[in-house]
């Protein structure tokens, strides 16, 4: 039984054939479609407005030369956000519960990063590895903690993600378990695990945004 609370997080198969890419482009098709037009209803405007807002809360500490990250951040925001909320539904999937998807999405982003900051602004970019003020003889050990720190970044952000959303759809599915088995016996306890749930639920909508 406590092994059967874990199939939801293996990835889903039809014939032998890996249904994770199908659950991986499926928020594609709650996006606008190509049309004459740049509105043609009011989805289409919610969805505008949405994306509008959300690219311009990511590059608003960024200065005019950051602008050009606003496409592939928007666009792995809009997608992380739409794969976690569609993971809560009934009999679905999430990819972002598998590590190595994170890990495969996390990696290249920071690389990027990294060796962009290294190109074009090495003095400032190495300067992070020391905080301002560093007594002389904690310089060697502070570095060394800065690099690693930074090393594992990437991982850290991987498992951590993995590890809400994962805790979260675990937490749903034994609280529901045990709404349905006592509701024949204690039906009063069973609507007060009911409400528990929903309040559950409503957290991990919170969750899945804030993760994304």
């Amino acid at each position: 039984m406590n092994l059967s609370f874990f199939d939801q997080f293996s990835s889903p198969s039809f014939l032998g054939i890996p249904l994770v890419l199908i659950a991986m482009t499926f928020p594609a098709l709650l996006l606008p479609s190509l049309d004459n037009r740049w509105i043609t209803n009011r989805l289409s405007t919610l969805q505008l407005w949405f994306i509008n807002l959300v690219t311009k809360q990511l590059m608003m500490p960024l200065d005019k030369k950051g602008h050009k990250w606003a496409l592939i951040l928007t666009s792995l925001m809009i997608f992380l956000l739409l794969i976690n909320l569609l993971g809560l539904l009934p009999y679905t999937f999430t990819p972002t519960t598998q590590l190595s998807m994170n890990l495969a999405l996390a990696f290249p982003l920071w690389l990027a990063t990294l060796l962009t900051g290294l190109r074009n602004q090495p003095s400032i970019s190495l300067g992070h590895l020391l905080p301002e003020g560093t007594p002389t003889p904690l310089i060697p050990a502070l570095i060394l903690i800065e690099t690693t720190s930074l090393l594992i970044r990437p991982l850290a952000l991987g498992v951590r993600l993995t590890a809400n959303l994962t805790a979260g759809h675990l937490l749903i599915q034994l609280i529901s378990t045990a709404t349905a088995a006592l509701f024949p016996t204690m039906p009063a306890v069973s609507l007060l695990t009911l409400l528990i749930l929903l309040l559950l639920t409503i957290l991990e909508v919170a969750v899945a945004m804030i993760q994304a």
